[in-house]
């Protein structure tokens, strides 16, 4: 089928039997577990975030894919998303062809501005620089994955002269750009030649059909190559639907108000949640069929070449992802696999 599924999780802090949160170390070491089992019932990627925050365990991704490197075989490794705006691109480059070399050829990027911004502050660098730090550092990146030497001048960082890096990659560094949905994003993504990942955390999948047409006119456009597009969107899977519904809701309400309350949010409510469950929402949440259908749909309206479900949100318990990463495995997948076929 071409179709590839991943799984996202930014290392979000989650609790205990005891209803008490867990530490951000037990929470990193639960992370490792999830992507031993998504490895096992034969997952094609796992993707970690990059977050700066108390609500997320993880700050350093790529310490995190290199011990998961270690303890899998097949599964793809990258990040969801590594924030290049705050970050330098010749140490992005080196550290992911680090990864590569740690897996065997398994690792990928996903680069993006990121949703938050604790990061820029943290690093040194003015949000008024927002646009242009992501601008020009995802030049230079495009121009370190030709794996040669290097001449390239800009304003956010210092310049390069014929300057090498290393350690080279086995095939190359697979690249995507994660996007939000403005018109802008995606052609840059279209104009540097790479993957186009769109996040989908709100709203119908179809009303992302235009920006998949976008890339694709833009792309034409450019002359650039083509890539798979993919989306990255919430879920939790459970055996039936209301056991779903009634683990995942609490993690959900949980994030939208942390998060609710810096943007101006409303309160998150269980009517809004049943309404993201359904047809016109984007939380994948339900039962194997039910996300299973769901998946099914959000391909086939946006012709994907990978979806990618990120399964932890807020305070869910291990226990209840590791249920949701083997059911998406060893259920979701081949249930969606068998739509598509019966549709082609």
């Amino acid at each position: 089928m071409g179709i590839e599924f991943g799984l996202d999780t930014f290392g979000d802090i989650t609790r205990g039997a005891d209803g008490e949160l867990l530490t951000a170390a037990q929470t990193i070491r639960n992370v490792v577990a999830q992507a031993e089992m998504a490895d096992s019932v034969g997952v094609d990627f796992f993707g970690v975030g990059e977050h700066h925050r108390t609500e997320f365990a993880v700050s350093a991704p790529e310490m995190v894919l290199a011990r998961i490197a270690g303890r899998t075989k097949n599964i793809r490794l990258g990040t969801a998303v590594t924030v290049l705006s705050s970050d330098d691109p010749v140490r992005v480059f080196e550290r992911f062809a680090t990864l590569d070399a740690l897996s065997d050829g398994r690792a990928e990027v996903v680069l993006g501005r990121g949703s938050f911004i604790e990061s820029f502050p943290l690093f040194g660098y003015d949000l008024r620089d927002y646009d242009a730090l992501f601008e020009q550092k995802l030049e230079l990146f495009v121009q370190l994955l030709k794996e040669e030497p290097v001449t390239w001048s800009g304003t956010m960082r210092p310049s390069l002269d014929n300057a090498n890096v290393f350690p080279k990659t086995t095939n190359g560094l697979r690249t995507w750009v994660g996007v939000g949905g403005s018109p802008e994003s995606v052609v840059r993504v279209a104009r540097h030649g790479l993957g186009l990942m769109l996040a989908i955390i709100g709203g119908p999948a179809g009303r992302f059909r235009q920006f998949v047409d976008l890339y694709h006119r833009s792309i034409a456009s450019f002359g650039t190559p083509a890539h798979p597009i993919a989306v990255h969107s919430p879920g939790h899977i459970a055996d039936t639907d209301d056991e779903a519904w009634e683990a995942a809701y609490s993690g959900f309400e949980a994030m939208n108000n942390t998060i609710g309350r810096e943007r101006g949010w409303p309160p998150y409510s269980r009517a809004r949640f049943q309404n993201d469950v359904g047809p016109a929402g984007a939380l994948y949440v339900g039962s194997p069929d039910r996300v299973a259908a769901k998946i099914a749909e959000t391909i086939t309206t946006l012709d994907l070449g990978r979806f990618d479900l990120k399964y932890a949100t807020g305070t869910l318990s291990h226990e209840a992802m590791m249920r949701s990463v083997e059911l998406y495995g060893s259920e979701v997948i081949p249930r969606v696999r068998r739509i598509l076929a019966e549709r082609d």
